[in-house]
């Protein structure tokens, strides 16, 4: 790829060259990130309750995908139609 090599200008001076390239794609492939457990379930959920949270429920990702990571946006629903997989939050209940 050829780059584009320019010279800043600030103050009269001329700055150390600046070198811009072109941005690189990143694709992200959907696959499953639940090979295995508990697969007979349209979703996996599981509760842990806790005695010393601040608020009564609190969801926690586990599809790798939130928006508002490490807690739950709900992007786990896309994320399993996608790929067919099951995964879901983790829900941490005060007790």
């Amino acid at each position: 790829m050829a780059s584009i090599t320019n010279s800043i200008i600030q103050g009269g001076f001329a700055l150390s060259p600046l070198t811009v390239r072109p941005r690189r794609m990143v694709v992200v492939r959907a696959e499953a990130i639940n090979p295995d457990i508990k697969k007979d379930e349209p979703k996996v959920v599981d509760s842990v309750v806790v005695t010393e949270l601040s608020k009564p429920l609190t969801a926690y990702c586990r599809c790798w995908r939130s928006g508002t990571f490490p807690l739950c946006d709900g992007s786990h629903v896309k994320h399993n139609k996608a790929t067919g997989d099951n995964v879901g939050p983790l829900l941490l209940k005060k007790q």
